[in-house]
């Protein structure tokens, strides 16, 4: 297992991207920040956060979970584990910015699209992710990423965040079995 990104390097893209976001939507109007769970809960809510510092006032944040919008819900098993998804905020002709921790096939991010668009009409939808693995099976690309890894098929990138993996924050490529 290789590290490609320690805790600074991850700190230092969620500021940047909160930095591009900012400048992107000129501002903090009409925005709200979405994280796909579950590390790109923790990650929206460290960007809200940065955007705090940074422009002195809060965004919205919500928390979205995609298992019933998945096109694979069928091989994942036959009870699959729904957690909460809170959006407690009109999405109507907000400019949302979906977070997640890897982009790879483009399947996550289909889903969650699908799961947005249940709750409202947004007038733009981004997206933000942490890493940007390559091989998409569909045309998505995000709008904000904190490193591109050129990855093989037989590779996995692994996120590890202090909230939720009780280790350092760190970015791992590792080869698959």
């Amino acid at each position: 297992m290789t590290k490609i990104m320690d805790s600074d390097l991850v700190r230092r893209a969620i500021i940047r991207i909160a930095h591009e976001i900012l400048e992107k939507n000129k501002g903090i109007a009409q925005l709200c920040i979405i994280g796909i769970r579950t590390r790109g809960v923790i990650l929206a809510a460290r960007i809200a956060k940065a955007i705090k510092e940074i422009e002195g006032q809060a965004v919205p944040v919500g928390i979205l979970d995609i298992n019933l919008y998945r096109d694979d819900l069928t091989l994942v098993g036959s009870q699959p584990i729904i957690r909460e998804t809170l959006i407690d905020f009109d999405l109507n002709e907000q400019k949302v910015v979906l977070v997640d921790d890897v982009l790879f096939t483009g399947r996550t991010i289909r889903a969650a699209l699908d799961a947005i668009m249940d709750f409202g009409r947004p007038s733009s939808i981004q997206l933000a992710a942490l890493v940007d693995r390559g091989h998409r099976e569909l045309p998505i690309r995000a709008d904000y990423v904190g490193k591109n890894i050129p990855t093989a098929l037989k590779q996995n990138v692994k996120v590890v965040l202090s909230e939720s993996d009780n280790e350092e924050d760190a970015v791992y490529l590792e080869e698959n079995k």
